[in-house]
């Protein structure tokens, strides 16, 4: 099992910043990939960014240039810095992690983090 603690969420203005933190804990065997995925009401879960344990990265098209994810291998720990929120960022962030133990990979997910735009 993985545990995925995330923290960093909140209400910001329109145009503001928040970082999210996830740490990962448990049977690590080996991290493929961590990332961030959004669910606003009334819509479904999506991708927002994602990092592979080489360093591969992908945004989704609406947080480009705006948000960054990072990681730290060492600590198991992946980042979201998010610049210049907008209203429509406004959705629970989930942290998701990619393990693999042999053959097969496990996508874990935490319990997710509240981030609210708005003036």
């Amino acid at each position: 099992q993985v545990q995925l603690v995330e923290s960093g969420g909140g209400l910001v203005q329109p145009g503001g910043s928040l970082r999210l933190s996830c740490a990962a804990s448990g049977s690590i065997v080996s991290l493929i990939a961590m990332g961030w995925y959004r669910q606003a009401p009334g819509k479904q879960r999506e991708m927002v960014a994602r990092i592979t344990s080489g360093g591969g990265m992908d945004y989704a098209e609406p947080v480009k240039g705006r948000f960054t994810i990072s990681r730290d291998n060492a600590k198991n720990t992946v980042y979201l810095q998010m610049n210049s929120l907008k209203p429509e960022d406004t959705a629970v962030y989930y942290c998701n992690s990619v393990v693999q133990n042999g053959l097969i990979l496990y996508n874990y997910w935490g319990a997710g983090t509240q981030v609210t735009v708005s003036s």
